[in-house]
């Protein structure tokens, strides 16, 4: 790993973000240096700074884990300030007891480590008084509150856009993976043409897995967003075509794997096979079609008629893959029904 992978992210935060963060904490020192005179309004700017998130309910969650880390932290230190002064000593202890507190009332690791700096920066600061600690928690409220303000106001974020890229990106890798089975049942295959097939459809769960946690981004990121109406049925429909495309890369990869583990060179002259083959080309054609008409990959498909019509009736394979072939009109038959989800299950 180089050095700079540890401390450079692989791609910019949006630039609008940087801005409220920047207009956030400006805001919040000059109207807690207004409200609170005589201090510099550090709790405040830091609150502000801290509670930017990119989505409106992730800041109410960092507003109320600042919050109490700051009370806990500023009650901390006064009581230990009042009882043995302001010595050097006094702020090692406070930080101490207050990651013990922490893990005591089993904070999170953010909130326990807010205690803790909240704690050191009161003692730090020179104050212990209770009027000193009633004010430092305002000034926290008051960056807290405008951090969300300033989100919720200014373009709040919604994160439609990615959710659509890593869907969109699981439909065509899936099309894909019908499309190498497809034509690997009709040619013969040598072990490391099986072994890259395996290694190409296995890909397919981390992609399902990165397309549901963006949509969750995207669910989340409605929460408390005035935005949310323009965009509660795009980020609905996303979802609903996850739960549609998820069975199916189950079943992609079951497939794969079983004709992985079942091969043999004479499957490529099964008649019954290659009648799968052809049902499998239709299904990647439905498949971006699916996608298409999600809008979530806008670009034209080759034909907008679904092309799995009817089902697949075949006759008992008279050779020794009747195994594998049971399997994949199996898995076939549950694609169909995936992809045909408005007409009644029929078997293929």
């Amino acid at each position: 790993m180089r050095f700079s992978q540890r401390f450079r992210a692989t791609r910019r935060a949006p630039l609008l973000q940087v801005l409220k963060s920047a207009v956030a904490t400006v805001a919040a020192w000059l109207l807690a240096g207004w409200l609170i005179p005589g201090q510099l309004p550090v709790f405040a700017a830091i609150a502000a700074l801290l509670v930017v998130q990119p989505s409106v309910n992730q800041s109410l969650g960092k507003a109320i884990e600042r919050s109490v880390g700051v009370i806990a932290g500023v009650v901390i230190a006064s009581l230990l300030g009042l009882a043995f002064g302001q010595a050097s000593w006094v702020i090692l202890v406070a930080i101490l007891v207050s990651m013990i507190a922490a893990w005591a009332a089993r904070m999170t690791t953010p909130t326990a480590n807010q205690v803790a700096i909240s704690a050191m920066l009161v003692l730090a600061l020179g104050g212990t008084s209770p009027e000193y600690a009633f004010d430092r928690i305002v000034e926290t409220l008051i960056g807290a509150a405008i951090g969300i303000v300033v989100n919720a106001l200014i373009v709040p974020p919604v994160l439609a856009a990615p959710a659509r890229d890593q869907l969109a990106a699981l439909g065509r890798e899936l099309a894909a993976s019908v499309d190498r089975l497809a034509a690997a049942l009709e040619t013969p295959q040598r072990r490391a043409d099986l072994d890259a097939l395996m290694i190409e459809v296995r890909l397919l769960r981390p992609m399902r897995e990165a397309a549901d946690g963006a949509i969750a981004d995207a669910e989340e990121s409605l929460t408390l967003n005035p935005r949310r109406s323009a965009h509660r049925d795009d980020i609905a429909e996303q979802h609903r075509l996850l739960e549609r495309l998820s069975p199916m890369v189950t079943q992609v990869i079951g497939m794969t794997r079983a004709f992985v583990d079942h091969y043999d060179d004479d499957l490529a002259g099964e008649p019954t096979v290659r009648a799968i083959a052809e049902q499998l080309r239709r299904v990647a054609h439905d498949i971006r079609l699916a996608v298409h008409l999600a809008d979530v990959a806008p670009e034209p498909v080759t034909s907008a008629i679904p092309a799995l019509t009817a089902p697949l009736v075949v006759a008992a394979p008279k050779s020794d893959h009747w195994i594998l072939v049971g399997s994949l009109m199996e898995d076939l038959r549950r694609i169909r029904d995936e992809l045909l989800e408005d007409e009644p299950p029929a078997p293929v």
